[in-house]
């Protein structure tokens, strides 16, 4: 299969590749970032490296027809950009919206209509304390909660309108790094004091691509969700 990543040079989506390499069951990784990307250090054994292709775009929301023939046949595409709570407080909102609602969508409809394999399946990574019932306000941060929750309700409704795609939104809580001590300790007093589950990057990624190999579970996939699928599918 042909797995797009978008937000390919980020945190997740650098781990997305470095494990997607090694899977047997895709055979082309199409790179989707604003800037080049090279192949992740520490590949795992059985790694193909050749199956890995940098597209680089202007913005999310903005494709050339050359793009448009990358994604053509792809299978999936697991959607990370956004820009973070902490980071959100630094925009303007409405380039946050741009970010993570628009060019979402934008994104997603780009690549379904560049003729995608059907089925096809998009997962959009998202976050714990998002709700999609936009009566409800989040303690913390309520307008950008209440915009993410949005853009899950939108691109649903946008995978039911094409017919032939799957979605499904991640919710993980956060996200931890091998051997950053300082963020795993932060880790741990988010869990104790707001109850939300942790998990590694390494565990999020090989969650995040046997949902899109082999279907999705559920949707949403909570924090409890991805951690339970993690320990069933054990280290990648």
């Amino acid at each position: 299969m042909k797995l797009i990543i978008s937000g390919a040079t980020g945190f997740v989506g650098r781990e997305l590749i470095r494990q997607s390499l090694s899977k047997s069951e895709i055979t082309s990784v199409v790179a989707l970032s604003r800037k080049p990307v090279s192949v992740p250090e520490n590949l795992p054994d059985g790694a193909d490296p050749s199956k890995l292709k940098s597209v680089v775009v202007q913005d999310y929301d903005q494709y050339s027809e050359q793009a448009k023939k990358e994604f053509a046949g792809a299978s999936a595409c697991i959607w990370t950009v956004a820009i973070t709570p902490t980071k959100s407080r630094t925009y303007d909102f409405e380039e946050v919206r741009r970010v993570c609602q628009t060019c979402t969508l934008a994104g997603f409809k780009t690549i379904h209509d560049s003729g995608v394999s059907k089925p096809f399946r998009f997962l959009y990574m998202s976050g714990a304390t998002v709700d999609r019932d936009p009566t409800k306000t989040a303690l913390f941060q309520p307008e950008y909660t209440r915009m993410r929750g949005d853009t899950e309700t939108k691109v649903l409704a946008l995978a039911s309108e094409f017919g032939g795609v799957e979605a499904s939104v991640a919710r993980p809580g956060f996200i931890t790094e091998p051997g950053a001590i300082v963020k795993s300790m932060v880790g741990a007093v988010v869990q104790f004091v707001v109850g939300i589950p942790t998990i590694s990057i390494v565990d999020l990624a090989a969650v995040m691509l046997d949902q899109v190999v082999n279907g999705f579970e559920k949707d949403p996939l909570m924090p409890q969700d991805l951690a339970r699928i993690a320990e069933k599918l054990g280290s990648p």
